[in-house]
């Protein structure tokens, strides 16, 4: 019988020697990997078949997980590659085949400057509350950030941080704060519950993996007016969208209670994208909204498309508008002017700063 541990552990230590950010497996397909955004197969590896598949499940997943695999036909997990990284990883069918992928997660959690961040983030690091978002596409650096940011808490504060994730990414190692992570099925039933829970932990940061449901957006923007400070992420391009996707998730009668709300407790969005860099690897390019006494207004007179030009025009406030950021990296050789134009969301408005 074939050791597909070995075989997992070879592919994986490909991945790593690579620099790799993602491997992909499937059923028929050469084992691919993803380096500075381009997918290239691991052209000296076989095709895999469906037991080659199975059998690396087996070593990657519980006996639960792989029940819950063959019964939903995917699973989200994480899998620990000895002492030099983790990964988080997806079991899926395609055509009836089964794929899987997965995404490395370093051991050790990057600090803002080495993550090439803007260092006017870390002032969400030392607030005691407030409700911060990381924003972006999948794959773009949102957890790696928001890592950055809840060690630069445990390394500086004395806190009780609970991390809520689906599953557990980056681990962190009790230092000056005390650091529980909870993951979704595995030690809390969902989000919702694990949200409920914290009111009675004593609980000074929370890190909320993703906001998927109205219950669990709307607890996560009570926490933040209620003394804590709330770090999570979302799957929107920019901070007006976030904003708006935020109040739209609730029902009409429900929405400006919301909108109150959220004026109240937000400290910020930061949204991000990580773009191939001239010299190799990626760069990240980003906008920063900060809440302050315009902003909140905007938000709670329903006049959120206003907030763009705030962002733009507040660079004396530490903003940063996300088309400047653009024009900065091209004019300095980090990127390309297609680069740039592919990830704006005003291309216009980057041309006449270009």
């Amino acid at each position: 019988m074939p050791d597909y541990k070995k075989k997992l552990t070879d592919l994986i230590q490909t991945t790593i020697a690579q620099g790799a950010s993602d491997l992909h497996m499937g059923t028929g397909i050469q084992p691919t990997t993803r380096v500075s955004g381009v997918m290239t197969p691991m052209s000296t590896e076989a095709a895999l078949t469906a037991e080659d598949m199975m059998g690396m499940l087996e070593v990657m997943l519980s006996p639960a997980l792989k029940k819950r695999f063959i019964d939903t036909q995917e699973v989200d997990f994480s899998y620990a590659f000895g002492e030099e990284a983790r990964f988080r990883g997806n079991g899926y069918f395609q055509r009836g085949r089964v794929g899987v992928a997965l995404r490395l997660i370093p051991r050790a959690i990057r600090s803002i400057s080495e993550l090439h961040l803007p260092p006017v983030i870390e002032q969400f690091a030392t607030r005691e509350q407030g409700f911060f978002l990381v924003v972006g596409p999948v794959g773009q650096g949102k957890t790696t950030t928001l890592a950055a940011l809840i060690e630069k808490i445990n390394q500086e504060r004395s806190e009780h941080i609970v991390t809520i994730e689906d599953p557990i990414e980056y681990l962190f190692e009790n230092k000056r704060s005390l650091v529980d992570q909870r993951e979704v099925r595995i030690d809390t039933a969902d989000f919702y519950v694990a949200l409920q829970s914290v009111f009675r932990q004593d609980v000074d940061v929370l890190m909320i993996g993703e906001m998927r449901t109205p219950e669990t957006i709307a607890t996560a923007v009570t926490a933040a007016e209620t003394g804590h400070l709330v770090l999570s992420t979302l799957h929107t391009n920019n901070a007006v969208q976030t904003i708006d996707r935020i109040i739209d998730v609730f029902p009409p009668s429900q929405q400006d209670q919301i909108r109150i709300q959220l004026a109240s407790s937000l400290a910020g969005v930061f949204s991000q994208r990580l773009i191939p860099r001239v010299s190799g690897g990626l760069i990240p390019a980003y906008e920063l909204l900060l809440n302050n006494t315009a902003v909140s207004n905007l938000i709670r007179e329903k006049r959120t498309h206003e907030i763009q030009t705030l962002i733009e025009t507040g660079a004396a406030e530490g903003m940063i508008d996300m088309n400047r950021c653009l024009a900065d990296l091209v004019r300095s050789g980090e990127i390309t002017i297609e680069s740039a134009y592919s990830r704006s969301i005003s291309p216009k408005t980057l041309e006449h700063l270009l």
